[in-house]
């Protein structure tokens, strides 16, 4: 798995985790996320079971694991949040942050010493060694319960499957030709997001924000004008598709 340096100022950090050559064939390709703010650290969607070495391995070359005193699961798909009971063993002392809705679900993964701390609907925010992190609410985009995630400081979006395109395993960090970039967001974005009025939610609530850098959790991360490209682009797209 490659790990890049997304931001960093001083000791505040975003690393990106992706791109994993040994991951297996049939399993979808995923970017995890960490903010770094100095003794603090948070996983954002810290993946599947099947990832958790080689993401394990990576993280601890970032951050002693003593420091990763949160994770963040933007809802409750396995692809986000399966290695939950592997995470649980290794940081027996941190704290899970996801929404409410989710708990019971999430709790099948296994966690035992992970403390459990749910979203509100209407969103929230944490501290990070004195930095704040804050939860966008996102609800069906696609799941039912489920938030981004927005470091004011950085200027950083976690969007989550919002953003998403089903690239190729050798494909770059960042989006390089948006129009080009189309075509692999487009099906996933009609079939996976079934509401246009959440839709518009979200859309009003990021428009709002100063990003500098929206990081999905599948494909290519848009910075600068493609952010609004892209916000104006779902803008119209229509969505909800298998409903006639």
């Amino acid at each position: 798995m490659q790990s890049k340096v997304l931001f960093e100022h001083g000791a505040h950090r975003w690393v990106m985790f992706a791109r994993d050559p040994e991951k297996p064939e049939k399993i979808i390709d995923t970017n995890q996320y960490m903010i770094v703010n100095r003794d603090q650290a948070m996983l954002l969607d810290p993946g599947g079971i099947e990832l958790f070495s080689a993401m394990l391995g990576c993280v601890v070359k970032e951050v002693p694991i003593e420091h990763i005193t949160h994770l963040f699961a933007s809802h409750q798909d396995p692809d986000i949040i399966s290695s939950l009971g592997l995470w649980d063993k290794a940081l027996p002392s941190s704290t899970l942050h996801s929404p409410w809705l989710w708990e019971s679900f999430i709790r099948h993964f296994g966690m035992e010493s992970i403390q459990f701390s749910p979203i509100k609907d209407e969103g929230g925010k944490i501290l990070l060694s004195g930095l704040e992190i804050q939860f966008i609410p996102a609800h069906y985009m696609h799941s039912s319960g489920n938030f981004s995630v927005y470091d004011p400081e950085a200027k950083v979006l976690m969007s989550g499957d919002i953003g998403a395109a089903m690239d190729t395993q050798d494909a770059p960090f960042f989006v390089r030709d948006f129009n080009q970039h189309i075509p692999k967001m487009e099906y996933f974005h009609r079939r996976w997001m079934p509401s246009n009025k959440a839709k518009h939610d979200w859309i009003e609530r990021v428009s709002r924000l100063d990003i500098d850098m929206m990081c999905p959790q599948h494909g290519g991360i848009f910075k600068g004008d493609d952010i609004r490209r892209f916000l104006d682009w779902l803008d119209t797209l229509d969505v909800g598709i298998a409903v006639k």
